[in-house]
């Protein structure tokens, strides 16, 4: 039996220098360790300058009573019903809005309701029904009205008296006015006719009390 002889290991490095010296030290191949991704961090947001509060609410309430002033001077006017010459249609204490812009840019219509200065003191503002306009004929017989010789359509609000008043013709820019509780009120009948310079505005709306809200 042939016996197996294994054949003597290769050296990795010439016998010569293993006699010489022993075995030379092998070069180290350091391999970089694996980079570790580092965890996700959200980055802050920049700091973003916060605005001023005060300041800008205090510009902002300026604005805003500009534009009430605004609106109360030219356009629209709050009033407070005083007396009880409009009822049923209007009562004492009742807050109207006026719209003062109306009559700017419209005629003034028969049966309007309206703001105007009294007559005989404009420091005074009274609300009255207009009942006739410029060309119109107006009468009262009685406690009726008549305009134009045709009997006015008044009588779903307004209260009848018995005055009497023979017929007038009201001229350009000058309007005929009633009060709609007709025994008491102050109007055409007592102070005359009204100049169209003295219509403030036109009633819109009576707003409060609340279960009195109306349109007009």
């Amino acid at each position: 039996m042939t016996p197996l002889v294994e054949p003597p290991p290769t050296l990795p490095v010439p016998i010569e220098d293993l006699l010489r010296g022993g075995i030379p030290a092998q070069p180290r191949t350091e391999h970089p360790a694996p980079r570790v991704p580092a965890p996700f961090q959200a980055q802050p947001e920049p700091a973003r300058a916060r605005p001023a509060l005060l300041p800008r609410f205090l510009a902002d309430f300026a604005k805003g009573l500009t534009l009430v002033v605004l609106l109360h001077a030219f356009v629209i006017q709050v009033s407070v019903v005083r007396g009880h010459s409009m009822e049923p249609s209007i009562h004492d204490g009742d807050r109207l809005v006026v719209d003062r812009v109306a009559y700017a840019l419209g005629e003034v219509e028969r049966f309007d309701v309206v703001v105007l200065r009294y007559p005989l003191d404009p420091t005074v503002d009274f609300v009255k029904r207009v009942v006739g306009v410029p060309g119109d004929r107006v009468a009262i017989r009685r406690g009726r009205v008549f305009v134009n010789g045709q009997q006015a359509a008044d009588e779903s609000f307004s209260i009848r008296d018995l005055h009497t008043l023979g017929e007038v013709v009201v001229p350009e820019q000058c309007y005929f006015v009633l009060g709609d509780n007709r025994p008491i009120s102050s109007d055409s009948r007592e102070f005359g006719l009204v100049p169209a310079d003295h219509i403030k505005g036109k009633v819109r709306a009576c707003f409060w009390p609340f279960d009195r809200f109306n349109l007009f």
